[in-house]
Order: structure tokens, then C-alpha cells, then sequence
């Protein structure tokens, strides 16, 4: 079932920055995902997002963030939450609870790629108020600090043929003392581009999120 969605950019300060996103937000919306995409082009992806798309279906909003605003993790500032992007992201969820539109609505946390760690880090904080976690073709420089420390049910995913993912997936998955599950699609590459890859991607961010994710059905 398709429901009306309000789009809006926004811009969320932090430090010297200002972060822009997209927050689409469906009508009657019972969570919001943030999502940070560190596989691709450094950009806020567009609203005709295919994983974006299925999320909405099921009612859940979705925040996307450029990258650009975040991403001092290739410069290996990272390592500590209190440094970019780990700070920037936590401003954008404490940008969620001060929104009139999204204050009261469960959050959740979509990543990729090399700003998975900082998704990492900051759910290992405990201070994200993070709810469920999906991270896909994560580029983790394991061992990642902290991830014992995770409470929030947390799906992984990785291409078959991502020989730079699999394995460092795998290792985090070990570390990992939350509610845990690894799915590696056979066939997929880094970016998922072949033939209904994503859409096993969005198919188990999206069940993830609705089982996990504490929502209140109206």
C-alpha cells in the first residue's frame, strides 16, 4: 500500500558544519531510519531510492544524510566517538528527538560501507538512541572498538562476491553479544547492482526493522 510522503531537505548543524539530508517522512509514519551511505557517491541519495521505497511502503520514514557532511572517517578521525563522524551523527539523532515531526517516533540506523564503523561506534556508546541497525557491505578495520558493548539487534549483509566485506563482516558478527544475524547474498557485489540483489537487501532491512524496532502500530 503506497501512503503520501512529505519531503524535505534539512540541515542539521554540528561543529563547523552544516549536515544536509532528506527526510521523507510517510503519512502515519511509526519509525524513522537514518540512513549513511559510504559505498557510493558521497551524496544524499534521491527519493526514488529503491530501498528507500520499500521502507516507506511499511510506514517507516527515512532521514538520508550526505556523506560529505559526515565523512572524516578516510582521514582516520574516527577511532573515537567524541571525533566526526561519529559526532555528527549522533546531532543528527538528537536533530530526530527535537523535530516536532519525529520526536516520538522509534529511530533506526541503515549504513554502508566505510561509515559503517562509525555506526558502530556510535551505537556502541549506547547514546544514539538507536533502536535496530541494518549495515550493508560494511569496510570495517577490524577489531572495531567497542562492538560487545552493542545492544541494538543488528542485521548484516554482504555481497558474495565482495571479497573486501565478507570477511571483515564476518569477524564484527563474532564480536557481536546483541541480538545478531549475518546474511551474505550469493551473486552480489559491493554495490548490489545485479539483478534483484537490492531488493534482498531492502527486503531484510525491512523485516528487520519491523521486528525489531520497538513501533507503535496506529
Amino acid at each position: 500500500m503506497m501512503f503520501p510522503i512529505n519531503r524535505s531537505h534539512v540541515s542539521i548543524p554540528c561543529d563547523d558544519v552544516a549536515i544536509s539530508g532528506m527526510l521523507c517522512q510517510p503519512e502515519g509514519a511509526i519509525g524513522v531510519v537514518v540512513c549513511i551511505n559510504g559505498s557510493t557517491a558521497s551524496r544524499i541519495k534521491p527519493p526514488s531510492d529503491y530501498v528507500g521505497g520499500v521502507l516507506h511502503m511499511a510506514r517507516l520514514a527515512t532521514l538520508w544524510l550526505d556523506a560529505a557532511g559526515l565523512d572524516d572517517c578516510r582521514h582516520g578521525r574516527a577511532e573515537n566517538p567524541a571525533f566526526p563522524p561519529v559526532r555528527r551523527l549522533q546531532a543528527s539523532f538528537d536533530w530526530l528527538r527535537r523535530n516536532a515531526a519525529t520526536d516520538d517516533l522509534p529511530l533506526a540506523l541503515l549504513a554502508s560501507g566505510h561509515l559503517a564503523a562509525a555506526a558502530l561506534r556510535l551505537a556502541s556508546a549506547g547514546t544514539g538512541d538507536i533502536s535496530a541497525m541494518v549495515l550493508r557491505s560494511a569496510r570495517l578495520q577490524l577489531p572495531e572498538p567497542g562492538l560487545a558493548n552493542i545492544t541494538a539487534p543488528t542485521l548484516l549483509i554482504a555481497g558474495g562476491l565482495d571479497d573486501g566485506s565478507v570477511g571483515a563482516t564476518r569477524g564484527a558478527f563474532a564480536a557481536l553479544r546483541c541480538k545478531k544475524r549475518f546474511e551474505v547474498v550469493p551473486g552480489a557485489t559491493h554495490a548490489f547492482e545485479e539483478p534483484g540483489s537490492l531488493e534482498v537487501v531492502a527486503r531484510l532491512a525491512r523485516g528487520w526493522f519491523l521486528q525489531h524496532t520497538r513501533f507503535v502500530l496506529a
